[in-house]
């Protein structure tokens, strides 16, 4: 019996009993989790294309459009690109590099179904890939079903054992990748008649997915997390593994619990796939992990992402498009940018710190590795001493960016936590300080070697009496490279 089939005194007895019954029924819902990949899919050429399936999807859940790294942090390459979504960590955790997995470290960053596997056996887990590599290489003997799909099949064979799997098996949590897309860019190029062909095949092999779960007898008593994504993008030509922001590109579409109907956010990375797929499945994710990912599920607030609205197009740059919407140097309530050292003229965006996007940022220069920047999100606050003198100075850079006042307890530890990226060249500098009640700030921090992109954890000794504490960063240089803050918390216990 459907749900809309209950009898209506039913229905009516179940709408009076209230929220706290609402939270009953659906806490009895089973969860189960699909991940399908479209290898090197572009999501602008997804909505390009006659896709019918992908764009319900869209309109029934969210769209999250992302980029990923280049070298050297890692080349635009599946092995990078799967191993990234599927163990939920950057390159620079699981180690795979290329498509011979040389060195990878899955060992300590496994796959998630593996983890799946290990935290709750009694969950099915399945995985179908048109990639062998995928099945063979990257998913671990835990999982119980991994096929590898003979190259004569390719993407009808691999569609049509994930068919079979959910109409006739009863699984919890199901990877398909379907690669055919991929093979389209590389033979005629993402801007061809024929990628666009592909997209529409592999819309229609979706939708049999889709419409399998949907047709499933226990259907209205499970709760199905579905998760599209893309392990990288494809140039207008054809190919991929360099920097260009085409190669770059990557998405999640997901529809189920958590979702809103017709959303788009910005703040969802790669990695997040594989924590939200545990996630759903009600596993706990351990902080010894490492993991990078964070369930989409459960966004956190961050006052630098609060700006997207205000972001506006370029002013002196001239390699980033006109239309692109990137940069503002207004902060967010509570914040403050201290630029009265700061030297004058200059490249406009980059006169202090500025507030700015991925999109935006790597377009200023490529291949100076601000690509590398994979942990910030969404949007960030950067000191670009490097772009700044990029048109005519007077003085050196000399700007201080400066958090809200946060509460704590004197006498106590607090934590400092943030996202940071750092690349140096003397005599450049980066400086964290904390004063507290607005007292003298106090040193806490001294960045003078290059930092990868990484999450800081500072312990704070807070004096006693103290009531408040206030973060600075302070970036001071000439025409040297750059840092990049974001996430900002002060924290007690």
């Amino acid at each position: 019996m459907s749900r809309r089939s209950l009898p209506v005194s039913v229905a009516a007895l179940a709408a009076s009993a209230g929220p706290l019954s609402a939270v009953a029924r659906a806490a009895a819902r089973t969860p189960k989790a699909l991940v399908i990949g479209l290898d090197g899919t572009l999501l602008n050429r997804i909505k390009d294309a006659d896709a019918p399936n992908l764009d319900a999807l869209m309109a029934a859940g969210l769209t999250a459009p992302s980029s990923i790294y280049a070298n050297p942090f890692a080349p635009t390459l599946s092995g990078p690109g799967w191993s990234t979504i599927i163990t939920g960590v950057w390159p620079d955790k699981h180690n795979v590099k290329d498509n011979a997995f040389t060195g990878h470290r899955f060992a300590q960053y496994p796959d998630f179904l593996t983890r799946i596997e290990t935290a709750k056996p009694s969950l099915s887990t399945y995985a179908v890939s048109s990639w062998a590599p995928i099945t063979d290489t990257v998913l671990s003997s835990k999982v119980d079903t991994r096929v590898s799909t003979p190259s004569a099949e390719y993407d009808t064979g691999t569609t049509s054992r994930a068919v079979a799997r959910l109409r006739d098996g009863n699984p919890d949590a199901v990877f398909v990748q379907l690669d055919n897309v991929d093979h389209a860019g590389h033979s005629y190029g993402a801007a061809s008649s024929q990628y666009l062909d592909a997209v529409h095949g592999v819309d229609t092999q979706v939708g049999q997915l889709v419409a399998t779960v949907e047709a499933r007898a226990s259907y209205p008593s499970e709760d199905w997390l579905i998760m599209i994504t893309a392990d990288h993008g494809h140039t207008d030509a054809g190919g991929h593994g360099g920097s260009s922001r085409p190669e770059r590109q990557t998405f999640v579409i997901a529809t189920g619990a958590g979702t809103a109907a017709g959303s788009v956010r910005y703040d969802i990375k790669m990695p997040d796939v594989a924590a939200s797929a545990l996630a759903h499945l009600g596993i706990a994710i351990d902080p010894g992990w490492g993991l990078d990912g964070r369930p989409l599920q459960q966004p956190v607030a961050d006052d630098f992402d609060a700006l997207r609205a205000q972001l506006g197009t370029r002013v002196d740059e001239t390699g980033i498009g006109a239309g692109i919407l990137g940069f503002t140097h207004t902060p967010p309530p509570g914040w403050s940018v201290d630029n009265s050292a700061m030297g004058t003229r200059g490249v406009t965006e980059w006169r202090g710190w500025s507030f700015t996007t991925d999109e935006f940022w790597t377009a200023a220069q490529v291949d100076q590795e601000r690509e590398s920047n994979v942990r910030a999100r969404n949007v960030f606050a950067v000191a670009d001493g490097d772009e700044w003198n990029d048109r005519t100075v007077s003085g050196t850079f000399d700007s201080t960016l400066i958090s809200p006042a946060h509460p704590v307890t004197g006498g106590r530890t607090a934590t400092l936590t943030y996202t940071t990226y750092y690349r140096q060249e003397a005599p450049q500098k980066g400086e964290v300080l904390v004063s507290y009640d607005d007292a003298a700030p106090v040193p806490v921090k001294t960045y003078t070697a290059d930092v990868p992109s990484r999450t800081e954890t500072l312990t704070l000794q807070v004096p006693a009496g103290a009531r408040t504490a206030r973060a600075r960063f302070r970036y001071t240089g000439g025409n040297n490279w750059y840092w990049v803050i974001d996430g900002v918390r002060i924290e007690q216990a």
